[in-house]
Order: structure tokens, then C-alpha cells, then sequence
């Protein structure tokens, strides 16, 4: 019973995470804003981090099974 939490936030955190991964990538080569008004660099810094977080955290969720 207790597994049934654990998988469904590693879930949401891996898709999460992978969605905004894949969102500042594709943002990046169509060389679009990633966020309107930031700095480019500094926009997409701060997406690839916290997709990275998310899918590190996902990772940490499925450990935990």
C-alpha cells in the first residue's frame, strides 16, 4: 500500500520534468523566448534546472519503492 504514493509522484515528477525539458529544448532551437521578458540565457537556465530537479526527484520517488 504504502509503494501506490511513491510511483504516482515519481509519475508526476518524471513528467513534469521530462514535458519542461523537452518544452525549453524545443523553445531553444526554434530560437523562441523561453520566457517573455527574461533573459534568454538566464530563462532557460532556470527551466533546464527545474526539469532537471523534477526528473532527479522522480528518480529519488522510484528508489524509495
Amino acid at each position: 500500500m504504502e509503494s501506490g504514493p511513491a510511483i504516482f509522484t515519481g509519475s508526476v515528477f518524471a513528467l513534469f520534468g521530462g514535458g519542461l525539458l523537452v518544452w525549453t529544448a524545443v523553445r531553444l532551437r526554434q530560437r523562441a523566448p523561453v520566457a517573455h521578458g527574461v533573459s534568454p540565457v538566464a530563462s532557460a537556465t532556470a527551466a533546464g534546472l527545474a526539469g532537471t530537479a523534477a526528473v532527479l526527484l522522480a528518480v529519488w520517488c522510484f528508489t524509495r519503492l
